[in-house]
């Protein structure tokens, strides 16, 4: 099942506060950027962040899961959180502000 573009309409309004919000179609899902960082996928209609320390000290119930087969364990965010856009937005911005800048392309 695929991301619907909703979804990401969604989650890209609830997190608009982050910082600079991109999202890009990847395989037949999403990443979502914050100020040029991967902050995190959206696959199958669900929300995986990118496990970072900040990050994790942000969520009270955490649960990992990945995003995709074999893909390396993230943060799985469930869909009532979701709504909470306080909390989203920070959760983002923290991650972001724990992951290094993407390296340059040669």
């Amino acid at each position: 099942m695929a991301t619907k573009q909703s979804t990401i309409d969604f989650l890209v309004d609830q997190i608009a506060g982050a910082g600079e919000i991109n999202s890009r179609k990847m395989f037949g899902e999403y990443a979502l950027y914050c100020d040029t960082k991967v902050v995190a996928f959206v696959c199958d209609d669900q929300l995986f962040v990118k496990p970072t320390a900040k990050g994790r000290a942000l969520i009270e119930n955490l649960e990992e899961k990945p995003p995709y087969p074999g893909a390396k364990l993230y943060f799985w965010i469930s869909g009532d959180l979701w709504e909470d856009s306080e909390w989203l937005t920070s959760l983002i911005r923290e991650t972001a502000s724990d992951l290094p800048l993407p390296k340059k392309k040669k």
